[in-house]
């Protein structure tokens, strides 16, 4: 559908206001459709989906391979390529969690709360779609079918935009999603992705597309989000960077610290919910620093360390200021030693992006403490940051993982993909 959209927008004079102000009308008109859409539907679409990724395996990587070769050729880094990398395994993925946001419960409709009132008034708060949502991402061609998915499951029109660097893959999967409407009988339109790499149709999201837009969603680096924060006239899901701490507290289990942090820098460098900074209790800088670092450096991590670190380990790089407000998305981590749980929540409220901070410690009131000071969205204790994402909470999937306190917060899931509505019941009631 999106090469059909392609094709008419090249030989028409249409300009690209034009096009995208289309775009909108026609997601508002399936908006209103699919709000009302039995679950049953939405799921036969979900499923079906699944199914043609994985009878388009081949072609779908093979768009892939398009996106992989234009990448390297214009000398993107290794953080870059792996996030728009696609594989069997990867495909493995995307199918599961297809299937996994198919199963879960339909929250249109759900009844979040009930109560009645001394008059005899019944009143109950009810899930209800957003209405129109667009997401705007760059390298990752997972998210055409995470985001596609899970605004579909929540009775969701989407428009998607993908990067250029990754148009080929995202607009193969986008075809499956379409498959997939077209199986169940649902609006093609439900999932729409923007026909053009041109720039200019991000600044038209971003104004709403003439009041069609409810809610946008960034998935990209510190540029992209930034943009979207200051120039959007809509409500925004995001967070401006993962930012991620560690602290090892000097009640730490050494093995469990060792196993932790290295899966939570290493396991993956170019997510957001990857480690940035370890922070150490400055009583196990003898016991618990050198091994951890060490294993970190076995696994290819450069460190870089303020002085007590440096004088432990001689191979570290010496960490700056700008270092503790860096998302390397990369192979490196900066390392400090602090006196306490006290300086360690002081430091983390000081540079934290309000992501995902974890804390390794065997003692309760060391988490508790953490627990209850920090203000990030997901705190996690004895457990890698890289669990930070709306698949391993259940949700099936996520669209994104949100850092405001507005409405939604931490991973946006299905059921932070809906509003509510109050419904009020009487027997004639009025009011005096």
């Amino acid at each position: 559908m999106g090469e059909a959209i392609m094709t008419a927008a090249a030989s028409s004079t249409a300009t690209l206001a034009d096009i995208m102000a289309g775009l909108g009308q026609r997601a508002r008109a399936a908006a209103s459709v699919l709000a009302h859409a039995p679950a049953e539907r939405k799921t036969e679409a979900l499923r079906a989906a699944a199914r043609a990724i994985d009878v388009r395996r081949a072609e779908i990587l093979a768009a892939n391979a398009e996106d992989m070769a234009t990448a390297r050729m214009g000398g993107m880094s290794a953080a870059f390529l792996d996030r728009l990398l696609l594989d069997d395994k990867r495909l493995d993925a995307i199918v599961a969690a297809l299937e996994a946001v198919a199963g879960l419960p339909d929250p249109v409709g759900t009844v979040v709360a009930n109560w009645q009132r001394p008059n005899g008034l019944d009143i109950s708060r009810v899930r209800t779609p957003l209405g129109v949502i667009g997401v705007i991402f760059e390298s990752r061609p997972n998210v055409t079918a995470d985001a596609g998915a899970l605004c579909l499951k929540a009775g969701n029109a989407v428009i998607l935009r993908g990067g250029s660097d990754s148009i080929h893959s995202s607009r193969a999967i986008h075809q499956c999603l379409v498959d997939g409407l077209r199986a169940a009988g649902l609006p093609e339109d439900c999932i729409q992705i923007v026909p053009t790499t041109d720039r200019a149709a991000v600044g038209e999201m971003l104004k709403g597309l003439d009041g069609a837009i409810d809610v946008i969603v960034p998935r990209g680096g510190k540029g992209l989000v930034g943009r979207v924060q200051s120039e959007a006239r809509v409500p925004v899901f995001a967070h401006l960077e993962g930012l991620v701490h560690v602290y090892i507290d000097k009640s730490a289990d050494l093995d469990l610290a060792i196993s932790v942090v290295t899966n939570a820098k290493m396991r993956r460098t170019g997510i957001c919910g990857a480690a940035e900074t370890l922070l150490v209790h400055k009583d196990v800088v003898d016991t618990h620093l050198v091994p951890i670092v060490t294993a970190l450096i076995e696994k290819g991590c450069e460190i870089r360390g303020d002085a007590i670190v440096q004088q432990a380990l001689a191979t570290a790089a010496p960490a700056t200021e700008d270092d503790w407000r860096t998302e390397y998305e990369d192979a490196i981590i900066a390392v400090k030693v602090v006196a306490d749980v006290g300086e360690a929540i002081a430091h983390i409220e000081r540079y934290s992006s309000h992501h995902t901070e974890a804390v390794i410690a065997e003692d309760p009131a060391v988490v508790e403490r953490f627990f209850n000071e920090i203000d990030s969205a997901i705190l996690m204790h004895n457990a890698s940051t890289q669990f930070a994402d709306g698949g391993e909470f259940g949700f099936g999937g996520e669209i994104g993982i949100a850092t405001g306190k507005m409405h939604a917060r931490g991973p946006v899931g299905v059921e932070q993909l809906t509003s509510f509505k109050y419904l009020v019941r009487g027997a004639g009631q009025t009011r005096p």
